[in-house]
């Protein structure tokens, strides 16, 4: 099918009859592409590493689900921790902000996973087996042939293997690579539950990078949506120099032109298809492969590089670009108060988690003369070592108050947690009003200590007629 031409009138991937228009970009060499690879390539390295990476005994990122414990960098998280997430995922949301009104799209281009696998793996591979964009294209036209089938077949079976190892190495992050090479050795009756993820996250990443590839970033990605309303004017794209350009096609002494030529290379090495010529669109991922194609060919026309760069709109209408406006410094504002929450909010996390609440029931118990409150304390080791724990009360409480059925150290093991069942008693005599306590729980080697919330102990009121204290007792277990 012949190529159409990308206009602002309906997406770059249908042709006019309505058809899907399969995009095979062209290779291209340059500067930015040579740094897009650079990155990518680190990226890809540290995907693959982080599971491997030892760090205070367990991987360096590891989601443990089944314990409930999530591990970053030697930083071990409860599920009662995960609070701070919520600033971790708004910082990310204020940095992409800033980093949008600067320079536009270049998080789709450069760092986003689901380019750096399209671009860098799957269509590194299909270059490898098909050929350079008009081979690609002349292939998908050409008639069902026995080489075409074998192609077909080879190619799609390196993109199932590629997709099964993401699949088994995103695995790996939520139940280490030991379990998961444990794991492998078994038939997949023996774990259903791990298998099925995998072969889930295979089909889903096959469909993806086989078929539905830039369609993604066009139709579902919501940040794609976003750009328009967190860039101005001044933000830096990629664009075209139109005052330079125009009117395109050779230059001749009875019809002068601008210096593109309109070869169309900007277009044929356009991951998503878009001409970048007719402005920025929605499809646009920053990737300034188009910039590498514009400015080899102005190098082997002796023309300046730039006709397609990186620059403003106001830039590219000879104004000054200002990169210091309200919308960056409200973006700088809002990264540096979420950072500093975040960091606050690290700090307060303890090796160990003591959490306390009232056991079901009466709120007390009276037995000849005693006064009982129960509760439940749950305590929680992070650490990667057996440790011990010191139980006492702190606040203003009476000397007279007692734990009692359980001791006031408990041993827990590495990464373990237990319920212990506090009862507290105090001598109805010595009881004139409710009063506030915690629980103070501490490592008696280390040192670390951990406070509950607040807590009331409660008794029958000691003004009350005698009748009404009597009426305590049926509360008696």
């Amino acid at each position: 099918m012949k190529p159409s031409t990308p206009t602002l009138d309906s997406l770059s991937t249908i042709h006019a009859d309505g058809s899907r228009k399969f995009v095979h970009p062209s290779d291209v060499h340059g500067p930015f592409t040579l740094w897009r690879r650079v990155a990518a390539l680190a990226l890809l390295v540290i995907y693959i590493a982080l599971p491997w990476i030892p760090v205070n005994g367990f991987p360096a990122v590891f989601l443990d689900v089944q314990e409930r414990r999530f591990h970053f960098f030697g930083l071990t998280l409860a599920t009662q921790d995960l609070w701070i997430g919520f600033f971790l995922v708004t910082g990310l949301a204020f940095s992409l902000f800033f980093v949008t009104s600067l320079f536009g799209r270049v998080w789709c281009g450069w760092t986003c996973p689901y380019t750096v696998f399209m671009e860098q793996l799957y269509r590194r591979v299909e270059r490898w087996i098909d050929g350079d964009g008009p081979a690609r294209r002349q292939l998908e036209d050409a008639p069902l042939t026995v080489s075409k089938i074998a192609r077909r077949i080879f190619k799609h079976g390196v993109f199932i293997l590629i997709s099964a190892v993401i699949a088994h190495i995103f695995l790996s992050y939520f139940v280490s690579i030991k379990s998961l090479y444990e794991m492998m050795q078994h038939s997949p009756a023996h774990h259903a539950k791990a298998f099925g993820v995998v072969l889930f996250l295979t089909g889903a990443l096959y469909f993806s990078f086989s078929w539905f590839r830039e369609q993604f970033c066009i139709i579902l990605c919501p940040y794609g949506r976003l750009q328009s309303a967190l860039m101005d004017d001044n933000s830096v794209v990629i664009g075209y120099d139109k005052k330079r350009g125009e009117p395109r096609g050779k230059s001749t002494v009875e019809k002068p032109a601008g210096d593109c030529i309109d070869c169309r290379r900007c277009v044929q090495v356009c991951p998503t298809g878009i001409d970048i010529r007719n402005g920025l669109q929605l499809e646009c991922i920053g990737c300034a492969a188009c910039v590498d194609a514009c400015d080899d060919i102005m190098t082997k026309l002796k023309r300046p590089k730039g006709l397609v760069r990186h620059d403003s709109y106001v830039g590219l209408q000879g104004g000054k670009t200002r990169l210091i406006r309200p919308r960056t410094i409200l973006y700088t504002v809002m990264l540096v108060v979420g950072a500093v929450a975040f960091t606050f909010a690290v700090t307060r996390i303890s090796p160990l988690r003591a959490s306390v609440v009232r056991m079901g029931g009466a709120s007390f118990y009276v037995d000849s003369g005693i006064i009982r409150n129960q509760f439940q304390l749950r305590v929680i080791n992070k650490r990667n070592a057996e440790s011990t724990y010191k139980i006492e009360l702190v606040g203003s409480v009476p000397p007279s108050l007692k734990i009692v059925g359980v001791d006031q150290t408990i041993t827990l093991p590495a990464m373990g947690e237990d319920l212990k069942t506090i009862v507290l008693t105090l001598p109805q005599a010595d009881y004139k009003k409710h009063f506030k306590f915690r629980i103070k729980v501490t490592d008696a080697a280390r040192g670390d200590s951990n406070e509950t919330r607040v807590m009331e102990y409660l008794g029958p009121d000691p003004k009350a007629a005698p009748a009404a204290a009597l009426n305590a007792k049926d509360f008696i277990h």
